[in-house]
């Protein structure tokens, strides 16, 4: 007999990080979605070590960042030592352009753990463990899966389905997906340690051309060791506990004994898939791009396609927006995912050099660069990551070239004032969908539509030394922005307000000559509206000063700038929110 099948929006396959974070950010947007996975739970074992101010950021919208900040070293460097032993440079960045130091410290498994947990509070996430999908059909409305639960067969229809089930994903095998790029030559091993008696934060490299070696402290006294494999070096070798432990202790004699947690040889990818989407099918994280481990960012790569996808499958799934809306999604994040990609390659390429000499040079050319301050400060601050940029998707271009943000790149959050000298970042003030900000005094505020459930919160802004009521005021949030940066953005790029996408890259710039006389961003926005058959009940622009009210969907849970309790949705609309965050209370 053939069982009845259950349908549900979105079907998720794979409950790492991505497949996690993705399925949080569904439930925030009030979306329905099934997360699938073949393992009996979540992974046990330590994988990703680094998370970055990005990732931060998007828990921080999923409402999770507060949890997982206590099982998180923030800030940790990277310390370069030569073949000699000899320490030669250091990156340590300081700056918190997102909110949140660059490089910090994680595991895995308690993140997900975390991520696992936190959809106990969306009655509309629904996860099953033990769940592996043996085939899948798709047709014009949706996507039909045959999956085995607990070794009985059932079948699941959705009308969309996203694989984030890894780096040998059966879902891109499935759809006859090839990946493009190269398979590093070398080997490693990694071995993680429990209990660490060295309490030195910060990750050490030992750029030597005898034994390429990587030494990463985690939490909790964890601590993970990377070691190149020469060419005739096999996994059984390597695995031996006695010459494992015994390149340990050439490095750092105290860790030499510690207990083993894990032990396995890796070979790294620089690859990525020629497609992310097939019809209603389409890809994230692993099973989209694999990148070599050398700057930390697969994992983060696998949540930024989470925070970037989620909020149109919300669009398009609510009937906000038409499919093609989602082709965007490959156009924004393949770019900057292979930026990502290349920028590890040469990462690993400087910390595996092939001889002594060529140690060397390298190493005396950082040297050099390290006494000009402005090439100093650019590898210290980690300036070289390629920044969070889109080459086309959904943003209106500007002309601002010379800006330090433009639209279709991420916005930086600084902290905002509250009554009281009470400070927030930028994205508790914004709330979790579209964002319009505008200036306090602005006798025309813009306002903009909602898209499908997604709410767009209309926000007053106050310049840095000027005395001004904060507080919710007339419908709408007023804040001051504290240290000017915002104020410097919007000078830099000309405009009079700015509007926000829920991943918090910049949608467009509202120019300070934009209005019925020259309607120019308006004019844009409405083109890019009607290509992605966006419905609104009425065109952006210039609102009535009742028009400028902190807006929300009727099923929309927000973070409203705090930690949302499990089970616990905020669906209040008006100024009712704004208050909660201004006054902490309770909404």
């Amino acid at each position: 007999m053939t069982p009845t099948p259950r349908h549900i929006p979105i079907v998720i396959l794979g409950a790492g990080p991505t497949g996690l974070v993705l399925a949080n950010l569904l439930g925030t947007y009030g979306v329905p979605a099934m997360v699938l996975d073949r393992n009996p739970s979540t992974v046990d074992e330590p994988r990703a070590v680094s998370i970055d101010d990005e990732s931060l950021r998007t828990l921080q919208t999923a409402g999770l960042v507060d949890e997982a900040l206590t099982q998180i070293v923030q800030g940790y460097g990277v310390h370069y030592f030569s073949w000699s032993g000899k320490p030669f440079a250091k990156v340590e960045p300081t700056s918190r352009e997102y909110g949140y130091t660059k490089r910090n410290a994680f595991r895995q498994a308690v993140l997900c753990a975390q991520l696992r947990d936190g959809l106990r509070r969306f009655p509309h996430i629904d996860v099953r463990f033990r769940h592996e999908v043996l085939s899948f059909s798709q047709t014009d409305d949706g996507v039909r899966l045959e999956v085995e639960a607990d070794g009985a067969p059932t079948v699941v229809t959705c009308d969309w389905l996203i694989g984030c089930d890894g780096g040998r994903s059966a879902t891109r095998e499935r759809l006859g997906i090839k990946l493009t790029g190269n398979t590093f030559a070398e080997k490693w091993l990694i071995v993680d340690l429990l209990d660490r008696p060295d309490p030195f934060r910060h990750t050490r490299t030992y750029c030597d051309p005898a034994r390429p070696a990587i030494r990463l402290p985690g939490p909790d006294g964890t601590v993970r060791y990377e070691f190149m494999l020469k060419g005739d070096e096999t996994a059984d070798f390597v695995l031996d506990d006695a010459r494992l432990r015994s390149w340990i202790a050439h490095r750092e004699p105290r860790d030499a004994n510690l207990t083993i947690a894990r032990k396995v040889v890796y070979t790294f990818h620089s690859r990525i898939a020629e497609r992310w989407r097939e019809g209603r099918v389409l890809l994230a994280g692993d099973a989209a791009h694999l990148t070599p481990p050398f700057a930390g960012q697969g994992m983060n790569s696998g949540v930024r396609d989470a925070t970037n996808l989620a909020w149109k499958l919300a669009a398009v799934v609510r009937g906000g927006a038409d499919a093609s809306l989602l082709d965007t999604y490959a156009s924004e994040r393949k770019p900057h995912a292979w930026a990502l990609i290349k920028m590890a390659m040469l990462i690993g390429k400087y910390m595996q050099p092939k001889s002594v000499m060529g140690a060397m040079a390298a190493q005396l050319a950082l040297k050099a660069i390290s006494l000009y301050p402005p090439a100093r400060d650019y590898v210290l601050q980690l300036k070289f990551k390629p920044k969070p940029r889109f080459l086309q998707g959904f943003f209106v271009p500007d002309g601002a070239l010379d800006a330090p943000i433009r639209s279709g790149q991420l916005m930086a959050q600084p902290q905002v004032e509250l009554p009281g000298g009470r400070r927030v970042l930028l994205d508790d003030w914004l709330g979790a969908g579209f964002a319009c900000v505008n200036w306090h005094d602005d006798a025309a505020p813009v306002s903009w539509p909602s898209i499908g459930a997604i709410p767009c919160r209309t926000v007053r802004l106050v310049r840095q030394d000027e005395d001004f009521p904060l507080g919710v005021r007339d419908g709408g949030i007023v804040a001051r922005d504290c240290d000017g940066v915002l104020a410097g953005i919007l000078r830099r790029a000309q405009a009079r307000a700015m509007v926000l996408r829920p991943d918090r890259y910049v949608m467009a710039f509202i120019a300070d000559d934009d209005g019925p006389s020259h309607p120019s961003t308006v004019t844009a926005v409405g083109a890019l509206y009607q290509q992605y058959g966006i419905t609104t009940d009425r065109l952006p622009g210039a609102a009535d000063p009742a028009d400028a009210v902190v807006e929300f969907g009727n099923d929309s849970p927000q973070t409203s700038g705090r930690r949302i309790e499990r089970h616990e949705s905020l669906t209040a609309t008006g100024p009712g929110n704004a208050r909660a965050l201004i006054t902490g209370e309770h909404a």
